[in-house]
């Protein structure tokens, strides 16, 4: 009956749901409430969304595949190569740093309210996989203005993003964890996106690099997916066995390893907060 009265969302009916449904319930009504605010008073709205992946393909495509001469003709269509990849990595992006700081930006209803702490992370990822499923409208624009075909590889597409969703709930639930105790996390993390950017090919093509980074490349989960949908969606082959499983491999490794940190010291959030 608290979350009734914090929320004011939540009917008498609801909460007397198992905890799952309840769980799900609020995760539900948290990503609306983040959808709604995003876009409050933007005239675009969505378009935003939409718009946001497209003019920085443009940009990237202008400056590196023509000045810089990537334009490789074996990565296929370039700017295709380039949506896609920038577009995966957003998202892993945009979940993370968000997910990190939920437990810290959700201080005032913890403290009211008794509630599942993984809530927050795991809404924040979502929410970043409702966002980018706007993107997918621009990735569809960019594939019917540069003709490339859409085949059935692509229903293969979706293993990708579930897995790279799970890994990017365990990074955050890891995070989070870690930034309730020390706030530098949050910083440092700045700093390994921008390193994670540049060590993975989003922009420049795989050969083009040492072969010791190369070898390095296997060992990068956001380098393994963004080639998983590059594969089904640009070169319409179907991955290997040993990249789905390194997809379904990453994602559970991350997961059981932020579940463990967060479960294990979650207890102590309420004095840190």
């Amino acid at each position: 009956m608290n979350a009734e009265k914090n929320t004011g969302t939540v009917s008498a009916k609801d909460a007397w749901y198992p905890p799952s449904r309840r769980d799900w319930f609020i995760l539900r009504q948290l990503v609306s409430k983040d959808f709604k605010l995003k876009y409050r008073r933007s005239t675009l709205g969505v378009v935003w969304s939409v718009l946001n992946p497209l003019l920085m393909m443009l940009v990237m495509a202008a400056v590196f595949g023509s000045f810089m001469r990537y334009n490789d003709p074996s990565l296929g269509n370039y700017a295709v190569y380039l949506i896609l990849g920038n577009t995966a990595f957003q998202l892993m992006s945009d979940a993370t740093n968000q997910g990190m700081c939920s437990i810290i930006w959700a201080s005032s209803l913890l403290k009211k309210v008794k509630i599942n702490r993984y809530v927050f992370p795991v809404q924040k990822v979502l929410f970043a996989g409702v966002n980018y499923g706007f993107s997918l409208i621009a990735i569809a624009l960019v594939m019917i203005v540069e003709r490339v075909p859409l085949t059935w590889t692509a229903a293969l597409m979706p293993f990708a993003l579930i897995t790279l969703v799970v890994f990017c709930i365990g990074l955050s639930l890891l995070l989070s964890a870690l930034s309730v105790f020390f706030r530098d996390v949050i910083h440092l993390w700045s700093v390994v996106l921008t390193a994670w950017t540049y060590a993975t090919p989003l922009f420049y093509p795989f050969k083009i690099l040492p072969h010791w980074m190369q070898v390095a490349e296997k060992f990068n989960p956001m380098y393994i997916y963004i080639t998983y949908i590059r594969d089904v969606i640009l070169y319409h082959t179907v991955p290997s066995v040993g990249m789905h499983v390194a997809c379904l491999g990453f994602a559970l490794v991350a997961l059981g390893i932020g579940y463990a940190v967060f479960h294990k010291n979650e207890h102590k959030f309420i004095l840190y907060i």
